[in-house]
């Protein structure tokens, strides 16, 4: 009898999960996930290139402050 009750919270939960799934495709995210692929070779290097433009770039800033404070401390 304990059973019964067990299997049919387990079914009900399974059949949440299922149909949280098959409406994966429609929802808030379904347009995205259809619009995703892998990139390319050409998409994935220009990327990488950009991203290590952007962390050059911030490198340089944190090291240009840190010079400030460094050698012209009483400036500030």
């Amino acid at each position: 009898m304990a059973a019964d009750g067990v299997e049919g919270r387990a079914e009900k939960i399974q059949d949440g999960l299922e149909s949280k799934m098959n409406g994966l495709g429609r929802g808030r995210y379904g347009r995205i996930l259809q619009m995703a692929h892998t990139p390319d070779k050409g998409e994935y290097l220009k990327t990488s290139k950009i991203s290590a433009i952007g962390i050059i770039i911030l490198g340089a800033v944190g090291f240009f402050i840190m010079w400030l404070m460094t050698y012209m401390p009483d400036y500030f």
